[in-house]
């Protein structure tokens, strides 16, 4: 059986428990994530610098999942356009059932390999592309027939799943297989294995846009600057980066068009808007790139 299915008999009298001792029994076994991430952390990173490499050279990333593992993919590939200024289409999750499965369960898509398959077709996935597989089962035959699919197109495939030697790692190029072990409710893999996806999620896509320049020193400095608390974020980023005051700062950022990036590298080096742009464009869009020229 399965690691992630089995039932632990250190939970067996949950119900018993009250409220705060079993708020501790999770948040112990929850603490362990962290521990079973860091195990595999080689394998993490070997795998985003391949995923870096394709989004450098112009290629796209995919996240494919059911269930839970398919909503974790929504939620962080939905979070990189306003993060990073990303191309909607650049980085996206493909999960089972399709925009239904995004709020809840659509029972048996899960078990369609063939639109698995039809998925990474309708989306021409190719050779410039990277597809990251996600199962805490490892079995899941939607993901593992998209992943086998995406790698005959060759595709870079990354297979993520919470158990050893599954059907997904085999199927795919790179292999992170996280063990978390049973779930305090036996089964229930959207409690330690969500959570160590949505940490492994977290890094493919922060550390790939680290690695492509959207992000300078620990500043989001290619964030979409659309509401109050982000305008006030932004004006804070341009004030620690230059050293400018808040009216220098409140506008350049009004002049840049919103831009941080574009904002600083004005007051950095006294050009204007335009200037700061194609000195950004000539760095391929790094900030550290075009202050140095």
């Amino acid at each position: 059986m399965l690691a992630t299915e089995r039932a632990d008999p250190r939970y067996a009298g949950i119900e018993d428990l009250s409220t705060l001792d079993l708020a501790r029994t999770m948040n112990e076994a929850d603490a362990s994530v962290s521990a079973a991430v860091a195990a595999v952390l080689p394998d993490v990173a070997a795998a985003i610098d391949a995923v870096a490499d394709r989004l450098a050279k112009g290629g796209r990333l995919r996240y494919v999942g059911a269930g839970t593992a398919g909503r974790m993919a929504v939620m962080d590939a939905a979070e990189c356009p306003p993060t990073f200024s990303t191309d909607p289409d650049l980085i996206k999750a493909v999960i089972a059932g399709g925009k239904a499965a995004e709020g809840g369960a659509v029972e048996g898509t899960e078990d369609d390999a063939a639109a698995g398959e039809a998925a990474m077709a309708d989306d021409g996935i190719g050779p410039a592309d990277a597809v990251v597989g996600l199962a805490a089962s490892g079995r899941t035959p939607f993901v593992v027939a998209a992943v086998r699919e995406a790698r005959r197109r060759g595709a870079l495939t990354v297979g993520l799943s919470c158990n050893t030697g599954t059907v997904l790692s085999e199927a795919a190029e790179h292999r992170i297989e996280v063990e978390v072990g049973p779930e305090v409710v036996a089964g229930s893999t959207r409690l330690k294995s969500g959570t160590a996806q949505k940490f492994v999620l977290n890094m493919i896509s922060t550390i790939s846009m680290v690695r492509l320049g959207r992000v300078y020193r620990n500043y989001m400095v290619d964030m979409k600057v659309a509401n109050q608390k982000l305008a006030a974020r932004a004006v804070r980023m341009i004030r620690e980066i230059t050293g400018a005051g808040p009216d220098e700062a409140e506008a350049a950022l009004a002049a840049s068009g919103n831009r941080v990036k574009t904002a600083v590298v004005m007051l950095e080096l006294g050009v204007g808007a335009a200037d700061a742009e194609a000195r950004l464009e000539r760095a391929d869009g790094r900030l550290s790139g075009a202050l140095a020229a």
